[in-house]
């Protein structure tokens, strides 16, 4: 299956990140499409496309922007209605939002400006993960370019359509990433999850009608007002159709991002990537982030979209392609993600509070070999008090690479009992006594 560089077709540009190579390659014409268009017009055609949110979840995107009450909706439709785009990246292995808000983030904000005409807002946040600095620059001075150009602030374009955008930069927390806490966050609040219903599209940010939004979701509208519902359809599959950007890393010879249409398999990518770096053999890799099962070299034809995944028993997620060879310790890889999300967890809901806690502990004995091998159906009990249990999708989240490492690497968790990690270097020099430490 062929790439299909759509949002990266020109990220090698000398200065891609500017407006006028921007506008060089076709940038804006979606928008004057777009304004051509009765706004509940657009929103149909963003559903005819099935674009789905490229941020995890896979909900479609046309879907999410129908729901904002309209004007006389006893629901809010009389409230202010508002955009707020996710860029808060923190997912491990996932790096694709902020490589596409370094090389071309001018496609995000002509991707806001027409989300925000067709559901009727007139202000957008773009809520942006603090630490990276270098990329918080580049979309500042991407807003400011747009307001200077015409396409920010009142009647623009002369369509009599004002958009104001502010740029909001998080404080580190991975639960932000969760739109609801993300919110919170925004009005000044500690980031945690909220009870829903009511859902965001009805009170979402001050309690009014909101759409929240991944970046890459966001990015690939132009592209579809430019070039229509059949383009964008004649990539992927039927019930996940166009490109998306999947992000390969870890042990793998071209690490990167590589763009092709949702259905690729990881054989194909690992093609293209130049396979896995010499001398070794794919031992396990994530398909779509650290929150997501794992799979092994059994699962390299699996297709890579929303059903193909879900069907051999992962998720799609981020699309973070995680590669680990044979020289990874399964039980320390799951160790770390599981320390990630225990460090991680906003504490407001017992299950995930209590249960990252416990299970950090339970590895912390595991691969010091110090555990037993009633550690390991502790790990599934525990796993099983959290999933579905917890108030977001952490805990979910925390839970998929035990369960899903447990089942395929159970005799590697087994050689851990009473026994140094048996990818340690100095294993044999511990077993015979001569270190203590």
């Amino acid at each position: 299956m062929p790439l299909t560089p759509v949002l990266s077709s020109y990220w090698d540009d000398p200065e891609s990140w500017t407006l006028e190579t921007y506008e060089r390659h076709g940038g804006y014409e979606g928008l004057r499409r777009a304004f051509d268009m009765p706004k509940d017009d657009v929103i149909a055609l963003v559903k005819d496309a099935g674009l789905r949110g490229r941020g995890g979840a896979g909900f479609p995107t046309g879907m999410k922007w129908s729901f904002i009450p309209q004007v006389g909706d006893k629901k809010g439709g009389d409230k202010p209605h508002y955009l707020v785009v996710n860029a808060d990246e923190s997912e491990p292995g996932t790096c694709k939002d902020m490589p596409l808000l370094l090389a071309t983030p001018q496609v995000l904000l002509e991707g806001i400006i027409i989300a925000a005409y067709a559901i009727r807002a007139h202000r957008a946040y773009i809520y942006v993960r603090g630490e990276v600095v270098p990329v918080l620059r580049r979309i500042q001075a991407a807003v400011a370019d747009a307001y200077a150009a015409g396409y920010l602030g009142t009647d623009i374009m002369g369509s009599g359509f004002d958009l104001d955008v502010v740029v909001h930069a998080g404080a580190g927390a991975y639960i932000c990433g969760e739109e609801t806490a993300l919110l919170d966050s925004l009005e000044g609040r500690r980031g945690q999850p909220r009870l829903r219903p009511p859902f965001p599209a009805v009170a979402g940010l001050y309690a009014c009608p909101t759409v929240v939004n991944n970046v890459e979701s966001i990015a690939s509208v132009p592209a579809i007002l430019r070039n229509g519902v059949d383009w964008f359809r004649s990539m992927g599959s039927e019930k996940s159709p166009g490109f998306t950007l999947y992000s390969l890393s870890g042990h793998v010879t071209t690490p990167g991002q590589y763009e092709a249409p949702l259905g690729i398999t990881l054989r194909e990518l690992l093609e293209y990537a130049g396979g896995v770096r010499a001398g070794h053999s794919l031992k396990f890799w994530t398909p779509g982030g650290s929150s997501t099962p794992i799979f092994t070299e059994e699962h390299l034809d699996v297709p890579l979209d929303y059903e193909g995944v879900a069907a051999a028993g992962s998720m799609l997620g981020t699309k973070a392609l995680q590669i680990f060879d044979d020289t990874t310790c399964v039980v320390r890889a799951v160790r770390r993600w599981t320390e990630f999300y225990a460090h991680e967890s906003c504490g407001k809901c017992t299950p995930c509070r209590e249960g990252t806690y416990w299970l950090v502990q339970i590895y912390e004995r595991l691969e010091t070999g110090r555990g037993t091998e009633a550690d390991l159906d502790t790990l599934l009990d525990i796993a099983d008090s959290i999933l579905g249990k917890s108030f977001c999708a952490l805990g979910d989240g925390a839970v998929s690479p035990i369960t899903s490492s447990l089942k395929y690497f159970r005799d590697e968790y087994l050689e851990h009992i009473g026994a140094p990690c048996p990818f340690d270097p100095h294993r044999a020099t511990l077993m015979a006594g001569e270190l203590t430490s």
